[in-house]
């Protein structure tokens, strides 16, 4: 179920910016050849379809040809004791973390309504996630005020009905591995705790020039899925406490990061 979301948000505040625009560099004739095919597969239902779907097989594959480690927490546990919550995670280390949920989680992402998430939206559909679309914004434009409160309304609601919401911590393009304020805003407004988590594998690509040092899961290897306890924020926290907060679920996740690649890493 994937759910739009738009009229009733029209009021909240919007900014913008002007922003210089480069020069872009001259592409090769194969790399523009690329680029157009790219454009005309991606802009069709039957490829994304069966990218979404194909993509999900493989991760499905990836998590279950890992055996959990000693010592990895047991996702059921978590869920069961502090469900509906907000999960947390750092960008480039979520790839497999709809499988760190038991099968009966009700999971909720948001995703922008730019053509860029529609992939990812339907991949992580097919791995149980309800998918909520919001508004993501123009180039050009400056949306944290706008976005981000759109996402945090979202994903009150979700809350609200019952609903886990899995959020990334860290701001796209960003500081790596340093949460922002958004997740303790939501956890402010819904009174529901944080958890920190973690899912990695001893066998694996990092991609090294990526901005969040991306990491892909491989298959036939040893996994870890580690969580922290739980983390509230008063309804009536100031900007100090807010500060502190978000110190330290950054902090707990790199906390939990750290063990999970301890565990996988050791040698059995």
């Amino acid at each position: 179920m994937i759910i739009q979301v738009d009229k009733d948000l029209a009021q909240l505040p919007e900014t913008s910016e002007i922003v210089p625009v480069g020069v872009k560099p001259k592409r090769s004739r194969a790399s523009r050849v690329w680029k157009s095919a790219g454009k005309y597969m991606a802009s069709r239902s039957w490829f994304k379809w069966l990218a979404a779907s194909s993509i999900s097989l493989i991760l499905r594959f990836i998590n279950f040809t890992n055996r959990r480690v000693a010592g990895s927490h047991p996702p059921s546990q978590v869920y069961g004791e502090h469900a509906p919550m907000i999960v947390a995670l750092w960008h480039g280390q979520h790839l497999l973390s709809p499988f760190m949920a038991p099968k009966s989680a009700k999971l909720v992402a948001l995703f922008s309504k730019s053509a860029d998430a529609e992939l990812n939206a339907r991949i992580v559909q097919k791995l149980g996630y309800e998918v909520v679309r919001g508004s993501g914004g123009r180039e050009g434009q400056n949306t944290i005020e706008k976005g981000g409160a759109r996402a945090l309304i979202v994903l009150k609601r979700a809350i609200d009905a019952g609903k886990t919401a899995v959020m990334i911590a860290d701001i796209s393009k960003g500081t790596p591995r340093e949460a922002g304020l958004g997740i303790i805003m939501l956890a402010k407004l819904t009174g529901r705790p944080i958890i920190a988590a973690a899912y990695a594998s001893s066998r694996r690509k990092v991609f090294e020039n990526t901005w969040d040092k991306t990491t892909l899961n491989l298959p036939f290897g040893r996994a870890a899925a580690i969580s922290s306890e739980p983390l509230f924020v008063p309804k009536d926290a100031d900007d100090n406490e807010m500060e502190s907060l978000r110190q330290e679920i950054t902090n707990r996740l790199n906390s939990v990061t750290t063990r999970a690649y301890q565990l996988v890493d050791k040698r059995p």
